[in-house]
């Protein structure tokens, strides 16, 4: 007896220090195979920045919720979780924005004007189909300040289940750049570079706007480097990053080496490149055709130095965007989405961070890039589809092209790169070459640096209609918004990030849905199983039973 009590009293102990020890430490423990509760280090390091309450309403609530998106609700409140363990200033509520009825429409209205798209669902549920909407968006507010962050991950022909996939996958970046927003001040600078004829300001607002949030932002003109050279490229070095947004005129070898001196001190630099002129609205002509010739900016041995090439040939695909035509004549005319394979439509297999979980990318008669050996490492981040051919120029570019049928054996090329990320330690262009002007102390190699290269100056485009831009990658035409904002966002983000952030990106996370149709044909089935099962083995329980106790009791 005894014994009995010490055990007991051994036992007791034991579990109030246990109780005690595990109130006085916490410590939570990731068991999923793709770690999907665990936060990347730039996360937490941007999280435990938030030194007072970081409010967020997340917008996913309702009765009637669509139960593909009820696993994007749950992941979301995990995420949120997983938050709030890391700085307990995180503070989330779910809310129902269509809870009262009788205002639903201004509602919608409301929170349109601020920016949350609402969305429109289709619901298959019990082998019905019914509409719902819904607002997959947050509104994070942090000192006065209010962000809204998406939570639905669009992609060009994504079934619902693949749409919630890539959205949880991106709802640790897309949390964590809000925070960013709202936590941590601006600190580095973008040079916008003027001079060259580039993109007017209207035609690269929307994207200017959208990395304003991120950097400061400036226009640089290379017009003072004839006059001082020298106090040019001291000017641009105290940026972070240069933005080339398609030149139209050729560069001088001043301006050159400014540019290249510039990358041997370590600035970053984005070029948007076009080497053959053609525009689309050239060929809106009672022809309906333009020659599209070589562009000659003087860049050819600047880029064959850092390891690229980009061709005056234009590249064509059976995989593109279409061209929105007026087909007929006067009041009968009416508007047509026609093929059009000099507008690309680009991705890629690689899971590089700034391609990763992006929609595909739309191209206006873009060149192909060749790459190089030398020891700078690329990446090609954007390709046309298997099916493209490359045509040279100069060559006639005529609208008669969509009512012909292509043939698919002459797409024979392959995937041709369009964009390339180019990493490592890059040999000055003008090295063991007399210098155009004199420098202090001219660099012949850089420290680490990055550079990426495009080879269309109008995938930074917005349109503009009535002097107003547009959203960038937005087709008013078709309403399909494509992945040219985002790619270009990433693209500045990876060159300037210096917290990992873009690292996030590359998260997989395996989400498994139930195949609905197959609930709808075999629910009566596994309703009778369910039912019927358990009645069949009770009774075979008691026929056994009754059988063994008759043969074990009977004389």
């Amino acid at each position: 007896m005894n014994k009995i009590i010490k055990h007991s009293v051994l036992v007791l102990i034991a579990l109030i220090a246990v109780n005690v020890i595990s109130s006085k430490i916490y410590e939570r423990f990731d068991l999923t195979k793709d770690q999907r509760y665990s936060l990347s280090e730039a996360t937490k390091s941007i999280v435990s920045s938030a030194a007072s309450p970081l409010q967020i309403d997340v917008f996913l609530e309702g009765d009637d919720f669509p139960s593909e998106f009820r696993r994007l609700q749950s992941e979301t409140k995990q995420i949120l979780e997983e938050f709030q363990s890391e700085n307990n200033n995180i503070i989330f509520n779910f809310i129902d924005p269509l809870q009262d009825e009788a205002n639903q429409d201004q509602v919608i209205q409301q929170l349109s004007q601020r920016g949350l798209t609402p969305m429109q669902l289709s619901v298959q549920e019990n082998g019905k189909s019914s509409k719902a909407i819904i607002f997959p968006w947050a509104l994070a507010s942090y000192d006065n300040q209010t962000v809204a962050i998406p939570l639905i991950k669009n992609k060009i022909g994504a079934s619902q289940q693949d749409l919630v996939i890539n959205s949880v996958q991106h709802l640790e970046y897309a949390f964590a750049d809000g925070f960013k927003k709202l936590t941590q001040p601006k600190k580095k600078k973008i040079a916008i570079l003027k001079g060259n004829d580039q993109l007017a300001d209207r035609y690269i607002a929307d994207f200017i706007k959208k990395i304003g949030t991120y950097y400061y932002i400036a226009p640089f003109t290379l017009d003072s480097v004839e006059g001082n050279p020298v106090k040019t490229l001291k000017a641009l070095d105290q940026y972070d990053l240069i933005i080339n947004a398609k030149p139209l005129e050729p560069f001088t070898e001043k301006e050159k080496f400014v540019l290249d001196q510039y990358t041997m001190n370590g600035g970053k630099s984005l070029w948007l490149i076009d080497k053959v002129a053609i525009e689309k609205d050239s060929l809106y002509n009672s022809a309906g055709l333009n020659y599209a010739v070589g562009r000659e900016l003087n860049l050819t041995d600047f880029f064959f130095k850092y390891g690229v090439r980009i061709n005056p040939n234009l590249v064509s695909t059976l995989y593109s965007a279409p061209i929105t035509l007026a087909i007929g004549e006067g009041s009968d005319s009416q508007f047509q989405n026609l093929r059009w394979p000099y507008s690309p439509l680009a991705g890629t297999e690689n899971h590089h961070p700034i391609v990763n979980n992006i929609d595909l990318v739309r191209f206006d008669f873009a060149n192909q890039i060749d790459t190089l050996k030398n020891r700078i490492k690329k990446t090609i981040l954007l390709e046309s589809a298997p099916l493209s051919k490359l045509e040279g120029t100069p060559r006639e570019i005529s609208l008669n092209i969509v009512t012909k049928e292509q043939d698919p054996k002459g797409f024979n090329h392959g995937n041709i790169p369009l964009a390339v990320l180019l990493e490592g330690q890059f040999h000055s262009v003008y090295e063991n070459r007399l210098k155009p002007f004199k420098t202090e102390t001219p660099k012949d190699l850089s420290t680490d640096n990055k550079i990426i290269v495009i080879s269309d100056g109008d995938l930074i485009k917005n349109d503009v209609i009535k002097n107003q831009p547009q959203e960038l990658g937005f087709d008013r035409w078709t309403g399909q918004l494509y992945g040219n904002k985002e790619f270009l966002l990433n693209a500045v983000n990876y060159l300037l990030d210096d917290t990992g952030l873009i690292n996030i990106r590359s998260k997989q996370i395996s989400v498994a849905f139930l195949d609905q149709e197959k609930i709808a044909s075999e629910k009566t089935t596994w309703q009778l199983i369910n039912i019927v099962l358990p009645l069949v083995l009770l009774a075979l329980f008691g026929f056994v039973f009754n059988y063994l106790r008759k043969k074990k009791y009977t004389v």
